[in-house]
């Protein structure tokens, strides 16, 4: 019966229409209160971010007093919403409403203390950065603004102290992608066109994102496939398995990234960092593949090719590999030295035997040695004459070819040796690359997040 009497009490002759003041003059205070009770999703192609939040409003209603003693020590009522004046509080960043639970009732205490609590999920435009993805922040704004009173109707102050609402956690669901920081606050007044004046109550929300999942599902693969690229530059540059290892590598990268690509957010204003680390990783395994295509093409010289120019050795056969610190240069040196040598040492065997057999087969010789039989010895050599004369020219024939062949070895040598030496400086030039690369993006992504 005393709650029945007191809400007949108060709701008799109330006038819900009005601001309920006894005093045009005298401002309506609305405190306001916020709580993030979860992260729902995070739109970043349409710059929306959707939050649950649990929103408490306070104000004082004049005309909702009453004496506890007359009505059996009550102090405290709850009254259907509809039936009492509530504040045009709106957030100006909606762009929908939410699924939002209907509250039909508010606490009203015995000296006109108004206290509205309700669960709003909120709709909100924000402005998302995701230029540092997966270590992105987003700072989002909630507005909260009377849009038809100004500030001499209805003013906005905060319901608690700015700091209990800046690490205020004790809500937040902390299983999601996005992580809560802190909420801050901040009170301003503003006019449209030298109009009056409107309170504004802003809460910034600072979430950030969680990078575990994809740091496993999208950098590590691709620090992977990077690495396998640099061990590739290992295999021998004329076994002829390099350059389809490092085709296999370019194709899986590309399935890679096209199996990435719904995963990273788009949006029309900015690209992901991220997403220049994987074109720039796919450029990397381009260069690579053509510089094994230029070392290949050099260690497998065919014939008929040019000397390896005197500049050309001088460069790579001789200042490269003591500034490389190539250890099996004596080695290449000496196996070249070694070569020629024997080259020559062939060829005055063969001209020696050449001379020593003419001399034995010469007939003045061989009359001044034995003279017993002339005849039978001239008849001898002018019947083989024929015979020696061809196979001289068969041996001449032999000898010339073996010379040719041992010439166009040694120019194989010589372009294998500086494909060698080339392929170790392209390495080092092409590893140093990488390491800065890593080193300079590494650097980036620590300092944008601790910042």
């Amino acid at each position: 019966p005393a709650l029945t009497r007191l809400s007949h009490y108060l709701l008799a002759h109330y006038q819900k229409g009005t601001r309920p003041v006894r005093d045009w003059r005298t401002t309506t205070n609305v405190a306001i209160d916020l709580m993030v009770y979860a992260i729902l999703s995070v739109d970043e192609k349409n710059q929306v971010l959707t939050t649950y939040i649990w929103y408490r409003q306070h104000w004082t209603d004049e005309f909702l007093r009453w004496d506890p003693e007359q009505f059996d020590n009550l102090t405290q009522i709850s009254l259907p919403v509809e039936s009492i004046w509530v504040p045009d509080i709106l957030i100006n960043e909606f762009v929908d409403v939410g699924k939002s639970p209907h509250v039909p009732y508010v606490y009203v205490g015995h000296h006109g203390e108004v206290q509205n609590l309700k669960p709003i999920q909120v709709m909100t435009a924000c402005s998302l950065d995701i230029y540092n993805f997966p270590f992105d922040v987003q700072n989002c704004s909630l507005t909260f603004t009377s849009w038809l009173h100004h500030i001499r109707d209805i003013n906005l102050s905060l319901w608690r102290q700015p700091e209990l609402v800046k690490f205020d956690r004790s809500v937040f669901m902390n299983q999601g992608e996005w992580e809560l920081l802190y909420v801050l606050s901040h009170f301003q007044e503003f006019s449209v066109k030298s109009s009056d004046s409107y309170a504004e109550m802003k809460f910034y929300v600072v979430i950030r994102r969680r990078p575990l999942f994809y740091t496993v599902s999208l950098l590590l693969p691709s620090i992977f496939l990077m690495v396998m690229d640099i061990v590739g530059f290992y295999l021998p540059p004329n076994s002829g398995e390099r350059v389809s290892f490092k085709i296999t590598l370019l194709l899986g990268y590309s399935v890679f990234l096209i199996i990435v690509s719904d995963t990273l957010p788009a949006t029309a204003v900015g690209t992901p960092l991220i997403g220049v680390y994987f074109v720039v990783c796919m450029a990397l395994l381009v260069i690579s593949l053509t510089e094994t295509i230029l070392i290949v093409r050099l260690v497998h010289k065919q014939d008929l090719q040019p000397h390896v120019p005197e500049w050309v050795k001088h460069l790579l056969l001789e200042r490269a590999p003591v500034l490389l610190c190539i250890r099996d240069r004596k080695k290449l040196s000496q196996s070249r030295t070694q070569s020629s040598d024997i080259s020559r040492q062939a060829e005055n065997n063969d001209s020696t035997a050449k001379l020593n057999h003419c001399s034995c087969e010469d007939p003045r010789e061989s009359e001044m040695v034995g003279g017993a039989r002339p005849a039978p010895a001239s008849a001898r050599h002018a019947e083989g004459s024929p015979l020696m004369h061809g196979v001289l020219q068969e041996i001449t024939a032999i000898r010339q070819f073996l010379e040719k062949r041992e010439e166009f070895r040694d120019v194989a040598r010589e372009w294998l040796q500086v494909g060698y030496v080339l392929d170790v400086l392209l390495f080092r030039a092409y590893l140093v690359a990488v390491l800065a690369y890593s080193i300079t993006l590494g650097t980036l992504w620590s300092v944008w997040r601790d910042a």
